[in-house]
C-alpha cells in the first residue's frame, strides 16, 4: 500500500512523460494498491482547480480523473490526529493516511517534507525510485 502526494498527481498531470505519468497509468491499469482519504482527494481537486491552466485536459476530462482516482483507491478515514508532526499541517494529513492505511511508502517529489516518516516504518520516496524496485521501469 503507497499514498500519493498531490505533487505527484499533478506533476503526472502535466506531462506525458517521466515516473509521476507512469505511476498514473499504472494507478489507471489497477496495478498499484494505495490509499486516498476525502481530505487528499480535496486536496488533489483543490492543487489541479488551481492550476488548471497548467494541466491538457479539459474540466470534464479533469473531474473524470479523479473521479477514477477515487473509484480506485483503498477508502481510508484516519481516526487519530497526533499533530504537528510534520513541518506542514497538509503532509501531517498525508502521514496520518500512510499510518492508518498502512502503507509503506509516501510517493513525493518533497522528500525533505516527510523527514520523520521512518519513525512510523513509512518511507517517503521518489516515484521513479518506488517504480524502479517494483520492476515497472
Amino acid at each position: 500500500m503507497i499514498v500519493i502526494d498531490t505533487n505527484v498527481v499533478f506533476t503526472g498531470l502535466i506531462s506525458t512523460k517521466g515516473a509521476s505519468y507512469c505511476l498514473l497509468t499504472e494507478l489507471a491499469n489497477g496495478n498499484l494498491d494505495y490509499a486516498l482519504s476525502t481530505s487528499l482527494l480535496f486536496e488533489y481537486e483543490d492543487v489541479l482547480t488551481r492550476n488548471f491552466n497548467k494541466i491538457p485536459y479539459n474540466s470534464d476530462e479533469l473531474e473524470s480523473i479523479l473521479d477514477s482516482v477515487a473509484t480506485l483507491a483503498h477508502r481510508v478515514s484516519p481516526m487519530f490526529l497526533w499533530r504537528p508532526y510534520l513541518k506542514d499541517p497538509k503532509d501531517d494529513m498525508i502521514l496520518e493516511l500512510a499510518v492508518a492505511s498502512n502503507a509503506s511508502a509516501i510517493l513525493t517529489y518533497n522528500l525533505r517534507d516527510f523527514k520523520g516518516s521512518e519513525d512510523f516504518g513509512i518511507e517517503a520516496i521518489e516515484p521513479l525510485l518506488y517504480l524502479k524496485r517494483k520492476g515497472t521501469l
